[in-house]
């Protein structure tokens, strides 16, 4: 993964935060990247590698046997697109 591409989903998520199944669109957008989908709330980190209009995202590194979150793109495969609450 690299910063290009998640700037990209960056700007895809801004520009479509009103489609309906915006999950499933975001998947079909960008087929070789893992998308994990949550309330920010629910994620056990303050290091969102990038902080956005009504959502963060968090790198996913999948290179062990279980999955962890990472600031290091170097060995991320995956995105959590964690949604903000709004208040």
């Amino acid at each position: 993964m690299n910063a290009d591409q998640v700037k990209r989903v960056d700007a895809w998520l801004l520009e479509n935060a009103a489609m309906p199944d915006k999950e499933a669109c975001l998947r079909a957008a960008f087929p070789d990247l893992h998308f994990t989908f949550c309330d920010d709330a629910d994620v056990l980190s303050d290091d969102a590698f990038l902080a956005s209009a009504g959502f963060n995202l968090y790198l996913v590194d999948g290179s062990s046997h279980c999955l962890q979150l990472t600031v290091d793109l170097a060995v991320a495969s995956g995105l959590v697109v964690a949604t903000l609450e709004e208040g």
